[in-house]
């Protein structure tokens, strides 16, 4: 990083802040509900992740004042909050909090009423969920009123909890000086600070971030500042955001400007690789996500890579995205990961989604904003068959869960288990694919979504404010009853289970594709494919994708005949050998699941090199699965010094309790993580996992991951 001054001065270029207002209740803006009948009166949102009662305040901003202990793993400080009344007699202040996080005292002011000096006030903690707890706090009634201010201060303690993830220095890539970050996507930051966690609400905040000597903090934060003298980061975010987007990683980072508004963070090991990997194109990226979408509102677009233990790929906090440090290997990947995270900067980021039950309004929009961005970038054929490679994941879903399973539906009901899958994202960008071709013409729709972003910027909307503005802006569309469409009801797009209705014409892919699945063809034929046939694919020439989505297919039939994998590892082994962890570890898959001995080496070096969840946990659920349990114990025993204690303690369960875990049989899935107070896996502890079979692309898809922080949380 740059030399850091003994006055404060900007870490990050620094942006003109955008005029913006106050976090408000949704269901006050006289929009209409959230029901499908429009016109029909907007019932109060509810959002029963959150135990608070968000709707009786609007939250105008908030301040953290952290310390940060390394040798007891441990912050400590204050959370002030400014907070508004909008409802006359509200004589408690509800907010999410959880038992990791340890209260001290609490007290308020009141400037309007004269009370400068902090009253003390009282306070209880409730039982809520498995994922949280309830703070109640009881306020001054006669100091309360509508529209008048009044701050209130908690000090507190929190540790390891769900969002705060503490690395030892073993456990980064540098393996010199200790790590802790945090993530907070879906319901975990209610571990990290007490609030109104729900995306529902929105607002600006400032930190100030003690730490020491050599330490650099970074935060999701316009604006950021040192006093080396003091060891003090200053941090502000000028635009509102929910709670969620609020993240911190704290250790031995360095940066590299990659453009004017960006820069790449990573442990110094890391950082020319990093570099060499995105070089110019993150500028490239959001100049053409501009283009499509208007401007870009957050001034900065900086990235940091995360050792392997970061539990999901990507998450996309404003202004600094975090981005696991594994997916280096694969360039294409990488793309797909970045361009994605750039594409929240618009939908997720500036305008979310108000209720996780509806989180398709961020991940689909995203999705299908992120294939646009690299059609523009890269050619149609090339999003094309990215885009085949999801949407085999989803149907490969499907038929592991049957049509009729709630979990595929757009509008999921609330649950730990179901919430975050491929249908979030597929199923949300076949609805969106949907809506632009009604729109008649893409760029059409590239319009539609600017001013759609121009309208709910730093909102949080229901899916009804997306159809009815959508319906406004066409109106022919609406005259034409198109929501009502036979087969094609937006309703049953929402609440209906099952596959797409629609899903957009793939066939600009097909010069991609068609090679792809004539090899497929050669090797699922009675016997394998002499030397001269397959001499005319030359998968050396073949692109990540390519490879990737030969690889599932070859998956989706295996077992397959023992004189087929001979053949195959004769063909192909030394060259995925050369390849990303990508392409090996689906390779690897099918090693274990055809019991192919003579490739088990390579098998044994993957793991002893990977000690990413992301890449561990197929395999090991792979091995337990079949006949090769001790080898995945053997491997275990031998590189378990180099596991997280929470990736540890998964495969200690899949090891040890597979009975009661549920096999992945599609690839690499997003599991759940036991957290490092859980007491050691009994013979009574179930294995968590996400839900079964969330296959390869799944993994890959970003994902700031909810069911692996929830479900850990859910342990607590």
């Amino acid at each position: 990083m740059s030399e850091l001054h003994q006055t404060p001065t900007s870490l990050c270029c620094c942006r003109k802040s955008l005029p913006v207002s106050g976090a408000r209740c949704v269901g006050e803006s006289g929009r209409p509900s959230a029901g499908l009948g429009p016109g029909s009166p907007r019932c109060p949102l509810v959002d029963v992740a959150s135990a608070s009662n968000f709707r009786c305040f609007q939250l105008r901003h908030f301040h953290l004042d952290l310390r940060l202990n390394f040798a007891v793993k441990e912050m400590s400080g204050w959370l002030v909050l400014d907070l508004v009344p909008v409802q006359l007699g509200v004589c408690t202040l509800v907010l999410d909090s959880h038992p990791s996080l340890l209260i001290h005292s609490i007290d308020c002011k009141v400037p309007w009423a004269g009370l400068d000096e902090p009253v003390s006030l009282t306070y209880r903690v409730d039982p809520f969920t498995d994922y949280g707890s309830s703070l109640n706090i009881s306020l001054p009634t006669a100091a309360v009123k509508p529209g008048r201010l009044i701050q209130i201060t908690v000090r507190y303690t929190t540790t390891d909890g769900p969002a705060i993830w503490w690395l030892d220095s073993e456990l980064t890539c540098g393996q010199t000086r200790p790590l802790v970050f945090t993530q907070g996507h879906s319901v975990c930051n209610r571990s990290f600070f007490p609030s109104f966690d729900t995306p529902a609400v929105k607002s600006t905040y400032t930190a100030t971030v003690r730490v020491p000597d050599g330490v650099t903090v970074l935060m999701s934060a316009s604006r950021s500042s040192y006093s080396k003298q003091d060891r003090v980061f200053q941090f502000s975010m000028e635009f509102p955001v929910p709670s969620y987007l609020v993240a911190l990683v704290a250790g031995e980072l360095q940066h590299v400007d990659v453009g004017p508004r960006s820069r790449v963070w990573a442990e110094p090991c890391l950082l020319s690789c990093a570099v060499k990997k995105l070089g110019g194109s993150v500028e490239r990226w959001l100049g053409v996500a501009e283009d499509l979408f208007g401007p870009y509102l957050w001034g900065r677009c900086d990235i940091v890579f995360l050792p392997p233990s970061f539990p999901i790929v990507a998450m996309e906090n404003p202004c600094l995205t975090f981005i696991i440090a594994s997916i280096l290997e694969s360039s294409e990947f990488l793309l797909i990961d970045v361009i994605h995270e750039i594409a929240h900067g618009w939908f997720g980021n500036a305008v979310t989604n108000a209720t996780w039950e509806e989180m398709w309004l961020s991940e689909g929009l995203a999705t299908y904003a992120q294939r646009r961005i690299t059609t523009e970038a890269y050619g149609e054929a090339f999003t094309c068959l990215e885009t085949v490679v999801r949407l085999d994941a989803l149907h490969r879903q499907l038929r592991l869960l049957g049509d009729n399973n709630p979990v595929s539906k757009l509008q999921v009901k609330f649950e730990a288990s179901t919430l975050m899958n491929l249908f979030t994202y597929e199923k949300g960008f076949c609805f969106v694919s949907y809506l632009s071709e009604l729109s008649g013409d893409v760029t059409r729709f590239d319009c539609f979504l600017r001013d759609y972003i121009s309208e709910f910027k730093f909102k949080s909307v229901v899916a009804q404010d997306l159809i009815d503005y959508f319906l406004g802006y066409f109106p022919e569309l609406k005259d034409a009853a198109i929501a009502q469409r036979e087969g094609l009801e937006f309703e049953r797009w929402l609440s209906g289970c099952g596959p797409p209705p629609y899903e957009p014409d793939l066939s600009a892919g097909s010069a991609l594709i068609r090679p792809v699945q004539d090899l497929c063809d050669l090797w699922r034929s009675a016997d394998p494919p002499d030397l001269q046939t397959l001499s005319t694919f030359d998968l050396s020439a073949w692109s990540t994708f390519q490879i990737v989505l030969f690889l599932d297919r070859m998956l989706d039939h295996s077992p397959l005949p023992h004189d087929v994998m001979v053949s195959l590892s004769g063909s192909y082994s030394s060259l995925f050998d050369g390849l990303n962890a990508e392409v090996q570890i689906r390779w690897l898959q099918m090693v274990v699941r055809n019991t192919f001995y003579p490739d088990l080496p390579r098998v044994r070096a993957f793991l002893h090199k990977h000690t990413s969840r992301m890449y561990t946990v197929p395999l090991y659920e792979d091995l337990v699965t079949g006949v090769m349990k001790c080898v995945a114990m053997e491997i275990f025993y031998q590189t378990q010094r180099r596991l997280h204690p929470n990736l540890r303690r998964t495969l200690q369960q899949i090891l040890f309790q597979t009975g009661s875990a549920p096999t992945n049989q599609n690839g690499p899935s997003a599991l759940s993580v036991i957290p490092p107070t859980s007491p050691p896996p009994s013979s009574t502890t179930s294995h968590r996992l996400h839900p079964s079979g969330l296959n390869a692309a799944f993994m890959r898809l970003e994902t700031e991951t909810f069911g692996a922080d929830l479900t850990q949380s859910q342990q607590q």
